[in-house]
Parts: C-alpha cells; sequence; structure tokens
C-alpha cells in the first residue's frame, strides 16, 4: 500500500519545510528564472563522500537488504553504487546494474514518456476519445478531463481510487471501467492522488498512438536513452537474473521476500529499472531533454512537466508552506529560490524509492531499496541534500519518516478491535443464515459458503480470494486482509434481515455494501 501518501503527494521538500511555487493553472505560466547556483564540486563531492557511510548505517539500523544510489552532477554520473544483498539468505550483491521495482517513482518516468509522445498540446487534450471504457461519476467531467488533470490528481476522483479492485485481482481493463461509481469532487479544484487516474491518462495517449502503454515507453524513452534494463512490464523484471526482490519486514523485524506485480497500473507503478539507467534519466532530465548531445524529449514539453499544476498540501497556518504537484512530479521553489523535483515511491508489498533534483544546480539523486518502507530511501536523499547545502544533516530522519509510514498504517486500520470478542457478543446465527452470492456493481461478486468442518468462508474477486470468516458479535464477522492495501483485520457485518452484507475496508468510498442475489 502507498502509505507514504504524505511525502508522495507533498514531496521531501514538506518536510524540510521549504517553499512552493505559484498556484496551478491549466496552462502554466513559465517559473522564475533560476537563481546562480549556490553549490560547488567541493560541496557535491562532501556530500558525495557520505553516501557510502550514511547507506551502511541506515541499513544496520533497519535491516533493509538491498540499496542502489546514483547521484548526477554537471551531466556525469558521480556515484554509481550497490549495497547489500539483493535477496536475503542468498549472497548475490546489489550493484549499478541490478533491477529495482520503482513505485510511484514510476509517474515521473511516465510523465517523461508522455511528454516525449505529445509535445506541449497533448497534455490538454481530452482522454474519452482514446479510452471509451474510461468514465467517471459526472458525464460532463467525463468528458471533459484531460491527461494533465489525471497526471496531476485534479480530476476529483477519490484517494487511491481503484488501487482495492487490483488488489483483489482485477486488471486494468476492469478498473479503469470501474471508476466511474466512484465519488467525485469537485472537478479541477481538489487533488487527490490516484495511481488508477495517472494510468488511464498514460494509457489514453498509448492508445491515441495506437500502441500498448509499454511499447511507448520502449519507443519514447527507454531505447532512444539507452535504458537497456528499464522495462515497464512486471515479467521483464521478474526474469532478470540481476534483480533485487522485495521484501516486507516481519513482525519480529526480519525481512521476508515478498512479490508484487504492479501491470494493472504500470504507468503509475510498474517501472522497473537500475541505478545505472535511472541516472541516465536523471542526466536527461537535468539536461533539458538532450542526452550526449542528441535531441531525446523537446525541452518544452519536459519542462511543462515540472511546473506546478495542482495543491497538493495547502498550508495550514499563515507561517505554513504549501506542496504543489506537477505533471508527475511534486514541486516546489526552496529557501535559495531553486525549483526542487522530487518523488517517493513505496510498495508495502517490498520497495522503497526516491528522486530529488535540483535543476539549477544541475545536481539529482536516485534510491532504490527493495524493501517497505521504513525511511531509508528518503533519508539518504534528506542526507545528501542536506550535506551539501549545509555541511551536514540537520537531524536524523528514520525517527520521523517511519513514524509518518506508521501513523499512516495505522489511520487505515479499523476503530474497531475485532481481535477482541466482546464478552457479552450476542451468538450468531446458523451458517445458513448468512450463506449464498452478493454482489456490488463495483466489486462484482463475493459469495459465502460453510466451510468443511464448520464455520464460513467468505470469497472475493474474479479468481475468487477466500477467507475464513471468525465470529465477532451478533451478526458482525472479521477477517485478515492480504494485499497491498491490507489494513490488518476487518469487520463483515451482514444485515438483520439477511439481504445486504457490508465489508468494512471495502467501504472507504461508501462503496463496500454487497445486496444477496441468490
Amino acid at each position: 500500500m502507498e502509505t507514504v501518501r504524505w511525502l508522495v503527494t507533498a514531496g521531501l521538500v514538506s518536510v524540510l519545510g521549504m517553499a512552493s511555487g505559484t498556484g496551478p493553472t491549466p496552462t502554466p505560466e513559465p517559473p522564475p528564472a533560476q537563481p546562480p547556483p549556490v553549490l560547488d564540486r567541493a560541496d557535491v563531492d562532501r556530500a558525495v563522500g557520505r553516501i557510502d557511510a550514511d547507506v551502511a548505517a541506515l541499513m544496520k539500523r533497519t535491516g533493509v537488504p538491498g540499496v542502489s544510489v546514483a547521484v548526477v552532477y554537471e551531466d556525469k554520473v558521480v556515484h554509481l553504487k550497490g549495497y547489500g544483498v539483493r535477496e536475503v539468505g542468498k549472497a548475490a550483491r546489489v550493484d549499478g546494474d541490478t533491477v529495482f521495482q520503482l513505485a510511484s517513482v514510476s509517474k515521473p518516468i511516465a510523465s517523461t514518456v508522455v511528454a516525449g509522445a505529445v509535445g506541449v498540446e497533448g497534455w490538454q487534450k481530452p482522454v474519452a476519445p482514446e479510452l471509451p471504457e474510461f468514465r467517471l461519476k459526472d458525464p460532463w467531467v467525463s468528458s471533459h478531463v484531460t491527461v494533465a488533470d489525471l497526471f496531476s490528481h485534479r480530476s476529483g476522483l477519490p484517494d487511491h481510487a481503484g488501487d482495492l479492485l487490483e488488489d483483489l485481482g482485477y486488471d486494468q481493463e476492469y478498473i479503469l471501467s470501474h471508476l466511474r461509481y466512484e465519488p467525485l469532487a469537485p472537478f479541477r479544484a481538489s487533488y487527490a492522488y490516484t495511481n488508477f487516474g495517472l494510468t488511464a491518462a498514460a494509457e489514453a495517449v498509448a492508445a491515441e498512438k495506437g500502441v500498448p502503454w509499454e511499447k511507448l515507453a520502449e519507443d519514447a524513452l527507454y531505447r532512444p536513452a539507452g535504458m537497456n534494463d528499464t522495462s515497464s512490464r512486471f515479467q521483464d523484471f521478474a526474469s532478470n537474473p540481476d534483480r533485487a526482490v522485495g521484501h516486507v519486514k516481519e513482525a519480529d523485524g526480519t525481512w521476508k521476500a515478498s512479490v508484487r506485480d504492479p501491470d494493472a497500473q504500470s504507468p503509475a507503478g510498474g517501472v522497473s529499472s537500475s541505478g545505472r539507467d535511472m541516472a541516465t534519466w536523471l542526466r536527461l532530465q537535468l539536461a533539458n531533454g538532450s542526452l550526449d548531445g542528441k535531441r531525446i524529449i523537446e525541452a518544452d514539453a519536459l519542462d511543462l512537466t515540472h511546473h506546478p499544476e495542482s495543491v497538493a498540501s495547502p498550508a495550514h497556518a499563515p507561517a505554513g508552506r504549501t506542496g504543489f504537484y506537477g505533471l508527475g512530479w511534486n514541486v516546489a521553489y526552496d529557501d535559495e529560490g531553486r525549483l526542487r523535483l522530487s518523488h517517493t515511491g513505496a510498495f508495502e508489498l517490498g520497495a522503497h524509492t526516491n528522486v530529488t533534483m535540483l535543476p539549477g544546480e544541475r545536481l539529482g539523486i536516485v534510491v532504490l531499496t527493495n524493501g517497505a518502507p521504513v525511511g531509508v530511501a528518503d533519508a539518504v536523499s534528506l542526507d545528501f541534500f542536506e550535506t551539501a547545502q549545509d555541511g551536514e544533516p540537520s537531524r536524523d530522519w528514520v525517527p520521523l519518516l517511519d513514524g509518518i509510514y506508521q501513523q499512516q498504517a495505522d489511520a487505515d486500520r479499523s476503530p474497531t478491535d475485532y481481535a477482541k470478542k466482546p464478552a457479552d457478543a450476542d451468538p450468531a446465527k446458523a451458517d445458513s443464515a448468512y450463506t449464498g452470492t452478493y454482489t456490488s456493481d463495483y466489486y462484482g461478486r463475493l459469495t459465502v459458503a460453510e466451510e468443511d468442518g464448520g464455520g464460513l468462508v467468505l470469497r472475493l474477486g474474479p479468481e475468487p480470494q477466500s477467507y475464513r470468516l471468525t465470529h465477532y458479535a451478533g451478526n458482525t464477522f472479521s477477517f485478515p486482509t492480504r494485499g497491498e492495501n491490507a489494513v490488518g483485520l476487518t469487520g463483515v457485518t451482514f444485515s438483520p434481515d439477511g439481504k445486504t452484507v457490508r465489508v468494512e475496508y471495502l467501504d472507504q468510498e461508501g462503496l463496500g455494501t454487497f445486496t444477496r442475489s441468490g
């Protein structure tokens, strides 16, 4: 689960308390001219010299199995190194060519692809003509929402709309065609981070070009830039012998290998790449779309992706700072007046990544890890830039960052402790009172059946996932959730007349009630 939503949407500049730029506009005005560089080569060398010790210390503290770090400065790769192992319990080491899953760092990659494919004007094209299966609850919004609207998360879709459908095993086509059931906030006047909104926009661009998204990414960026180990297909990552396997942290503190197939949201979270390839992409970004004198992406099209489009985190006090989101990027202007671009990515099932750039300094860093988020990727970036700017980090970032991740995870959990059955709980009815088939326009079919040997089992999804129900009280049961968006135990409550059943964690937007159909 993208439990780093606060960091993903607000960016590391919000952690640092740095100021952002101007407000969002459908066609942004050019940002302020970059001030003269503040940093010099000695500053950058000082920060680079700290990376090895910093990464080693953070890995020792957290147990994260593997890390890869690349730094680009003045069009040169000044640091490229792997640390740790590709998989716990195995000897293979991480190096600069080891492939990691990028999670949401895929979004600025996708915006680079789209910039190369559509130039400047294509961002304002409506999605509907190219992707008729993608519709929103309001027909007017459906016909007017553009590629830029969806890349900057201002369509009105709720936060992370569609992610739970992916967890249940639904494919991209089903998810995009069912977002029409999601409630909408005001169009172009609200911000909510969505993987499948951005995915829809990218797929619309690919459809207009007459190719699958994965091929468009190869043709527009990966192949021309020589990013030979980068792919938007999970199978390419899974079959690469030099891959960093994802890991989750167990309750006892150990790390366990995990698998996360993000193909359904490929443009938003499905890219895999190596430190070496990401350094190439950083060079392209910092050189306005060129590599070694060859134009890969038109400069004005790439520059557009760096403009603020949406207010991602409004200031809540007179002295507060506002965070912005561009086209696949967190966008801000720091205390030195410099444009700062960043994005964090995370899978609860085993990846945590960060990219941060100061284009005016021609300086950028990418940090890839093969563990669920515990703060390492962000902390390495924060330590690097603070060391370059001020000589040393301002604080120990890991407790703050890890606390943010844990706070978000706890916020998603049920307020009811289903592990503690009330002493005076009303008994359940006979199992047969609950068995049957229930349906939801959004989530599809849910079945409840009696298990062999007694008890009830609930099944959800296109290839039904089975969950054993445990009685809590009266007509309420529980089961442990699974997948990227797991929230621990969740409640399942049958109506007294047996006509409906509500699954609590699926009901965040009022879509989690199923009606008996058989």
